[in-house]
């Protein structure tokens, strides 16, 4: 027993750090509430789940290829730089969806998470050391039933923390005033902008 809640720590460690995808789930709480940023990360959890899946059947070699991690780096890039950037001119939109709410469909908020953990390289490269040395450890010591439970442990810690994250953006939402709000949603756009430089940075030198 105590070997799943290991897991599930190993879940939400895996998932608190702060990164792009932490900063666009927070920034679409401020925005849009509990439900879209909650979505949001559901999005994201499900790309996650999907390359759990290929490194379990072994297709982490070819996502691992030079071609396909240049090609992740430059969609990363213009995908996080894009969102930053739209992010930051949306900011007066703050104000209006504090006091009136806005009617933005809960499928948006999903398909943004999705694609930004997809498109996320950093994404790739975790699952593919982080969870193939998972599986490589419990492959040793379990059978296949354990490697499943054990894998469902983790999803389990990613959706905790996700509905942390979904609770703070949403709360901060109440008690924190649109001015502090505005400099947090600035500081989550900046963020995204600075990794999506980083990884075109990367694109170039894997391309020349």
């Amino acid at each position: 027993m105590n070997s799943i809640f290991t897991y599930v720590f190993l879940g939400v460690s895996l998932a608190a750090p702060i990164g792009p995808v932490n900063a666009a789930q927070l920034d679409t709480g401020i925005k849009n509430g509990f439900f879209h940023a909650w979505i949001f990360g559901l999005g994201a959890l499900a790309a996650d789940v999907l390359y759990m899946i290929m490194v379990y059947f072994g297709v982490g070699q070819f996502i691992d290829s030079p071609f396909m991690k240049t090609l992740l780096w430059s969609f990363g890039c213009f995908v996080l730089t894009y969102t930053g950037v739209e992010n930051l001119l949306t900011l007066h939109k703050i104000e209006m969806d504090l006091r009136f709410g806005k009617n933005i469909r809960l499928k948006r908020s999903l398909l943004s998470g999705f694609f930004m953990s997809l498109l996320n390289p950093l994404t790739i490269l975790f699952w593919l050391g982080i969870y193939g040395s998972v599986l490589v450890e419990t492959s040793e010591t379990f059978a296949g039933s354990q490697i499943i439970i054990h894998s469902m442990a983790i999803v389990s810690g990613i959706l905790l923390w996700d509905l942390t994250m979904a609770f703070i953006s949403s709360g901060a939402r109440r008690f924190l005033s649109i001015t502090f709000l505005r400099i947090i949603s600035i500081l989550s756009s900046l963020s995204m902008i600075g990794f999506g430089i980083y990884f075109g940075i990367q694109a170039y030198q894997a391309l020349f």
